[in-house]
């Protein structure tokens, strides 16, 4: 086991310093450039130009730029926001990123908390109406964009009916649209998932089994079925967690809301680069400790599996 997760940490220290790296070039040969941001329409001279350069460092090779950076970001350092002067990102990070892991945990609780018994209860109803009307649900929340479900909703509960704000998070009634389009993307995928992979194991001869022992179909479903079920849902749950931060870019920019989507939305729009840079690191170092711990959730949830 040890072995296994030094392993995976080192391929995942690969991965993060090939995303910084990706991730920097893109910067780089984006057009414009974040003085012209700085500076906005005022008159500036050529020497007041080179001047801001300097001080920001724009002006060295690209290559020397990125070893400063990285160099800093080991010591802790993840620089200070050229938009916003004098700002630490860290400080921009810690401001925005619990407003969206407050909206996506909510968001995943009531997805997991619904879609976990719906997909139970379809597969062991197969072919009934409460299954097909899950599935049909389940599909149109894998195929409708969010986006377009952000708007059909902000329309119909803000703008027609009234009911809740369209945008911002002054209140828990803010929560709500953003909740329920986040909520139902998930509860699609994990559905569809629950209901396969419990279909899976009701045709295992253990339970087959089970039931010719006299055993209750609630006591087969329970100590049999759903268990042994949890594998694949671990995965995709696993891989909903690492992506708390960064799957709602869409979403806070439609509901303006304050989290780090959002943030990450603007700094690209504004070449922010150290802004920009500091997230992507954080949510490729996210995304590879939300696989680690997923697989090692695999070795306890289903024995046969050893990581060595």
């Amino acid at each position: 086991m040890v072995a296994f997760i030094v392993q995976r940490l080192l391929q995942g220290l690969v991965v993060i310093f090939l995303v910084s790296f990706v991730t920097f070039g893109i910067l780089q040969l984006a057009p414009g450039s974040p003085v012209d941001t700085m500076i906005g329409e005022a008159p500036v001279s050529k020497a007041q130009r080179e001047a801001i350069e300097e001080k920001w460092g724009l002006n060295d090779p690209w290559y020397v730029q990125y070893s400063t950076w990285m160099t800093n970001i080991l010591s802790g350092d993840l620089g200070t926001s050229v938009v916003r002067t004098g700002t630490p990102v860290s400080e921009m990070i810690r401001e925005s990123a619990p407003v969206t892991l407050k909206l996506n945990a909510i968001a995943l609780i009531i997805a997991v908390g619904l879609a976990i018994p719906a997909g139970v209860l379809a597969a062991a109803r197969r072919y009934s109406l409460f299954d097909y009307g899950s599935m049909v649900g389940s599909t149109l929340g894998v195929a409708v964009p969010n986006f377009w479900i952000a708007l059909m909703l902000i329309y119909l509960f803000s703008l027609r009916l009234g009911w809740v704000p369209p945008y911002g998070a002054d209140s828990w009634r803010g929560y709500i649209l953003p909740v329920a389009v986040l909520a139902a993307e998930q509860m699609a995928v994990i559905a569809r998932l629950t209901r396969g992979a419990t279909l899976e194991v009701l045709n295992q001869e253990y339970v087959t089994t089970a039931r010719a022992k006299g055993l209750p179909q609630s006591a087969v479903m329970a100590r049999h079925v759903v268990r042994n079920s949890l594998l694949p849902i671990v995965s995709i749950l696993g891989y909903r967690i690492a992506f708390l931060l960064s799957g709602t870019i869409v979403i806070e920019t439609i509901f303006a809301w304050p989290g780090i989507g959002r943030l990450f939305f603007d700094s690209v729009y504004r070449l922010d680069y150290q802004v920009v840079q500091s997230i992507t690191l954080l949510l490729a170092t996210l995304v590879v400790l939300g696989n680690l711990v997923t697989d090692v959730v695999y070795a306890y949830v289903d024995p046969r599996i050893r990581l060595g």
